[in-house]
């Protein structure tokens, strides 16, 4: 089930004509960057949006969040009138609305994941190809732990680095 897709011009007017806008990306991505007045209620906390009968327009980092969890979404807003803003945060940045940068907070969970992941298998491949072919199974281990988070999405990694003192910011 799909939702109608409204260009970040036509999100300004709905906005403007009294509309909701709800960004469902996590807390570390909301507070790093927003649009200003954006509600933000993680898709994985959809279920809790308050329920007014105003129109609501969602957003994500690109769009394709939002556009694949459409349903939920629907749901999600109650019988009102539901949009998916195109193209997300980065459409709105690029028609030159305006946004909040916060670059003092922490880097996103997802990316610092990925930066981690591949420092560690970087690690494991070089120590293992000039200290000790032992060393591969550090290669091993993290790809192992990617695949697992892939497929039943928990991910430890995700979950240790949130916890670290640089990530403590995000989440207050």
């Amino acid at each position: 089930m799909t939702l109608a897709t409204l260009s970040p011009a036509d999100t300004r007017a709905a906005i403007d004509a009294g509309a909701r806008l709800i960004d469902i990306r996590g807390n570390d991505e909301h507070a790093r960057e927003r649009i200003p007045g954006a509600t933000n209620v993680p898709l994985d906390r959809i279920g809790d949006l308050p329920r007014d009968g105003r129109p609501v327009v969602f957003h994500c980092k690109s769009g394709m969040r939002t556009a694949a969890n459409a349903a939920q979404l629907r749901s999600a807003a109650g019988g009102a009138s539901a949009y998916i803003l195109d193209g997300g945060i980065d459409a709105w940045r690029q028609a030159g609305q305006p946004v909040v940068a916060d670059r003092s907070q922490p880097l996103e969970i997802m990316r610092q994941v990925q930066i981690t992941a591949g420092a560690l298998v970087l690690t494991g491949v070089l120590l293992g190809t000039f200290v000790a072919p032992g060393f591969f199974g550090l290669s091993a281990f993290v790809g192992a732990g990617l695949m697992f988070a892939g497929s039943t999405g928990w991910c430890g990694m995700a979950n240790l680095l949130r916890i670290m003192p640089w990530n403590r910011r995000a989440a207050a």
